[in-house]
């Protein structure tokens, strides 16, 4: 039976990898995958001889020893347990995102815009990427790729051009989500299950994920395509759509980055913070729109409700449910391995069979090795279900070394492909850009960037 739910979640996997082939949404195998291998595990039951008990972080004594009406009661216990966990993810997306879209209901990112006043290549190339690094810290990679293209698109017109600016803003925006416990959902995965804290991630991953943005574009900036100046520029004559656009960028950005402080002052879950946050961003958004607001749709066109009287609500309504089901679904397939103890079993021969790097280059009997190929492998496949699996196979305590080179190579790994992170395949979606064209002109500088932080990482993690 165990050897079934495995070929499901590897046929489910590989249908999520295939996801641009079949074209098929990679929530649907997710889902799927998900659904039939805890139905198999309810469905045997009785044949399973071991479980894994994920509070205690062990496998259960004399499991096989139990009747049926006690596995079963164990196992909807350990479902929940998991349900409420990737919940805890979920609901915290959910909050982020609908932050991000009330801000840009008030086109709150339109004050980004008047940042680029040049007309130089190379500058404009810098900005952005300095603007990746750092916006997607404060609201994730995947948000901040979106908006830096679509102000890009309004200031380089030639799509040629633009492409090779978009590949440098995916290895900027996964460099900047690594360091941040809200930068990516493989980071706030780690954060939101106690693996690391807001202030030794910073410590240990800012300098690495820095490197992983700097060097490749800076290699980049001596390319041809990034020499001379653009003929035109386009002038952000373009006034707001509000009055209160800047007002609910810093607002709702001031929200998101106050998160990690109400976690660490009241010691409660990320999502009750994220969901004040967002109750009090609402708050604003509700009153700003009110002071505008009119009964008829028919009004005057710089009328804050957009032709709906809640900004709350045409936020939510915008919100992208596909990724959240898709999390819910390869969170919950990743648990069910866990609780047969396949993960912990995999991981225990995966630390006897590779080889060290070194006396001084491991992690109490991981090697650096193995997170490397973690990293390589969220190129090549998604990274979610690789952490998922990560937190399922290795016992280390919070703030260990191991998590946080863990949250550098799978945040940053997946820039190597462009279907290899959420911030590459959101490009390749909105720039039309070739896996090919990508491969060949940005994978190797977003390699370098990876081993070069990695080797700081090296470094950095001997001096804290």
């Amino acid at each position: 039976m165990e050897t079934i739910i495995i070929l499901v979640f590897v046929l489910g996997y590989l249908a999520i990898t295939l996801e641009h082939n079949l074209k098929i949404d990679k929530l649907i195998p997710a889902l799927v995958m998900m659904a039939i291998c805890w139905a198999l595990i309810a469905l045997g039951l009785d044949h399973f001889t071991q479980w894994f008990d994920s509070a205690q972080h062990s496998l259960l004594e004399n499991f096989g020893l139990l009747n049926h009406e006690e596995k079963m009661h164990l196992m909807e216990e350990t479902l929940l347990h998991h349900l409420g966990k990737t919940a805890e993810i979920l609901v915290f997306l959910l909050g982020a995102m609908t932050i991000v879209e009330i801000i840009d209901y008030f086109d709150g990112f339109a004050t980004i815009k008047s940042f680029v006043k040049t007309k130089s290549k190379k500058r404009i190339l810098w900005i952005f990427a300095f603007l990746a690094f750092f916006l997607s810290a404060i609201i994730d990679n995947l948000t901040a790729t979106i908006v830096l293209i679509s102000i890009l698109q309004k200031l380089v017109h030639d799509r040629n051009s633009r492409i090779w600016y978009v590949g440098l803003i995916v290895v900027a925006a996964n460099a900047g989500g690594a360091w941040s416990p809200i930068g990516d959902v493989t980071t706030t995965m780690l954060w939101i299950g106690k693996k690391v804290t807001t202030g030794h991630l910073f410590v240990y991953l800012f300098i690495p994920s820095l490197l992983c943005m700097l060097v490749p574009t800076f290699i980049a900036s001596f390319l041809p395509v990034f020499k001379g100046t653009f003929e035109h520029v386009e002038e952000d004559t373009d006034k707001p759509k509000s009055k209160f656009s800047a007002t609910m960028l810093y607002l709702g950005l001031g929200g998101i980055v106050s998160v990690p402080i109400f976690k660490t002052i009241t010691h409660l879950p990320p999502y009750v913070g994220m969901m004040l946050a967002l109750g009090v961003v609402a708050i604003f958004a509700e009153l700003y729109s009110n002071s505008k607001f009119a009964l008829s749709f028919d009004t005057d066109e710089n009328a804050d409700h957009q032709g709906h009287h809640s900004p709350v609500h045409a936020s939510l309504s915008k919100i992208e449910l596909p990724s959240i089901l898709f999390f819910l679904g390869i969170l919950m397939a990743v648990a069910a391995l866990e609780s047969l103890g396949i993960l912990f079993g995999f991981a225990t021969s995966l630390q006897e069979h590779m080889p060290m790097l070194g006396t001084e280059l491991h992690h109490e009997g991981v090697s650096d090795l193995v997170v490397l190929l973690l990293g390589v492998g969220s190129a090549v496949i998604d990274n979610v279900p690789l952490v998922a699996a990560s937190l399922g196979m290795f016992s280390e305590p919070i703030d260990n070394e191991l998590w946080h080179f863990i949250a550098y190579s799978a945040g940053t790994g997946g820039s190597m492909l462009i279907i290899g992170s959420a911030a590459g395949v959101v490009a390749m979606g909105m720039e039309k850009i070739d896996f090919f064209w990508y491969l060949k002109k940005i994978s190797w500088l977003a390699l370098v960037g990876f081993l070069v932080g990695a080797v700081a990482f090296m470094f950095t993690r001997t001096i804290f």
